[in-house]
């Protein structure tokens, strides 16, 4: 298995072994009991860790430069020296000349991306599984005042471009909305990855069809690890042009990049972030981590660990307990069938998890933070 097997998370002091694991111990927030009964609440615990990358704790890197910017006064509104770093560090990592905004969130991040480059008259087409179609709350269509969002399928959470040849060709003129964007998730929500081909193929037909190519990069640094390529390999090189940078699910407590590698996109995106109640007074909390993050590929290392541990969950799956995975392991997380008693049992034991493709479909995710002892207690759970 590339990148050998994981290392078991040592006691709280002194972890040996492998740098990385030793970042890990010690860092975890408290685990609290869930008041079932008198008897539970001294046995149970809730296990949160495979229920999302958002419950990781912050990576010891980003607390201590959030810990660093919090020890005296700086200049508010992104007038900081953390602010003007982050946007260096970007486009050193993307090897061009882009610019740079933090947001709060996700949603924010991807919904004011397309509000910049869509009018209320225009669409964008997306997967149908896409995380601005079905966990975004309308923020898309709200912030773009109207734009449509035109929903397509594709395997595996990838969109079918014949599928969006169609949905264009079924838009008739002035009666409906103008095609003006396509947006692809990479990874994609159901944990696959978008190889260079795929994405330049996309890219191919967006120039075609005069669209504008929008990446949702919630997980973009599980892709940039699986694929073992350049970010610019899978952007700007191939036509994307605007991408949200996720940082929230690789080890920062909030913020996300917005970066236009078209410089002209982004005119006058500074007011939209500000009028959307996204531009933070104190920019650096935001900032610092990042900056910890972008620094001797923290971001990289943090991605590749939360894809080993994926696929380490997937082979120990089926190996022991014969739960074989649902889609093929290409970032960090795992689908998997589990028969609805078995889910219900683990539930009891208290791990937390997502159903996310009925009947049986389930979700289990890794982070930064998983450690060879989650996946053991979670194996030994399956096979009590």
């Amino acid at each position: 298995m590339p990148g050998g097997p994981l290392r078991a998370k040592a006691q709280r002091g002194q972890p040996p072994g492998d740098p990385f694991w030793r970042r890990t111990v010690g860092s975890r927030l408290p685990i609290s009991a869930r008041s079932i009964s008198k008897i539970e609440m001294s046995t149970r615990r809730e296990r949160h860790e495979f229920a999302s990358d958002n419950t990781a704790p912050i990576c010891p890197e980003a607390l201590a430069a959030l810990e660093e910017a919090n020890a005296t006064a700086a200049p508010s509104y992104g007038e900081d020296r953390w602010t003007a770093r982050v946007c260096e560090q970007v486009r050193e990592l993307f090897e061009t000349d882009c610019e740079v905004f933090l947001v709060f969130n996700g949603t924010a991040a991807n919904a004011l991306a397309l509000a910049q480059i869509c009018q209320s008259f225009h669409s964008v087409i997306c997967h149908q599984h896409a995380h601005i179609h079905t966990d975004e709350c309308g923020a898309p269509e709200f912030f773009t005042k109207g734009s449509k969002l035109l929903v397509i399928g594709g395997a595996d959470g990838k969109i079918d471009i014949a599928q969006a040849e169609a949905v264009i060709a079924r838009q008739p003129e002035l009666h409906a909305h103008k095609p003006r964007a396509i947006s692809i998730t990479q990874a994609t929500e159901f944990g696959t990855v978008y190889t260079c081909e795929e994405i330049a193929a996309i890219a191919d037909f967006a120039q075609r069809r005069k669209l504008l190519l929008h990446m949702d990069g919630a997980r973009f640094a599980n892709a940039i690890a699986a694929l073992d390529c350049h970010p610019k390999d899978v952007t700007w090189e191939l036509g994307v042009d605007v991408l949200c940078f996720g940082g929230t699910k690789n080890g920062v407590g909030a913020g996300e990049l917005v970066i236009f590698f078209k410089k002209e996109l982004a005119r006058e995106f500074d007011y939209r972030v500000k009028q959307a109640g996204q531009l933070a007074s104190k920019l650096r909390f935001l900032a610092a981590p990042w900056t910890a993050l972008l620094k001797d590929g923290v971001w990289l290392r943090n991605a590749q660990h939360a894809n080993r541990a994926a696929r380490e969950l997937a082979q120990r799956l089926a190996d022991e307990t014969k739960i074989d995975k649902y889609i093929p392991v290409e970032a960090n997380s795992v689908f998997v069938r589990i028969q609805g008693n078995v889910a219900t049992a683990l539930r009891a034991r208290g791990w937390d998890f997502y159903k996310f493709v009925e009947p049986d479909v389930y979700r289990l995710m890794c982070s930064w933070a998983t450690s060879e002892s989650d996946i053991a207690d979670l194996i030994a759970d399956l096979k009590d």
